[in-house]
């Protein structure tokens, strides 16, 4: 397998790690922080009250956007670089910058979601 085949499969799953890391992060703060920012942000109806079903689901949606978010920043920040043929190593591309701030956009909404209950009455 080519360095290009490698790099090209390291960053798909780089890519996938921080999406899923995202999603983990909306997930979690469904039931709690979504509503508020809809709210927030003009969105109404009476299916945001449906939301706060997914309360139950919390710590799940939890454990599983912190463990996408955890192999992201893993993935992005601590994985060893590959040494490219000339014996150096091969340097990351310029989506890794979006990768981080995604994986830190997605880590405060995860931190949000685990403190609302703290700085959620200051908007009332």
């Amino acid at each position: 397998m080519s360095d290009k085949t490698t790099s090209s499969g390291n960053d798909r799953r780089s890519s996938w790690l921080t999406a899923g890391g995202i999603l983990g992060a909306v997930l979690a703060s469904s039931c709690c922080i979504l509503p508020l920012m809809l709210i927030s942000a003009g969105v109404s109806g009476a299916w945001i009250g449906q939301l706060t079903v997914l309360e139950p689901y919390k710590p799940a949606f939890m454990l599983i956007a912190a463990g996408f978010l955890a192999a992201g920043f893993w993935e992005v920040y601590f994985r060893k670089g590959r040494h490219c043929e000339d014996g150096s190593y091969c340097a990351r591309p310029a989506s890794s910058r979006i990768k981080q701030i995604a994986l830190w956009g997605g880590a405060f909404i995860v931190v949000a979601a685990l403190t609302i209950d703290t700085w959620a009455p200051l908007f009332y």
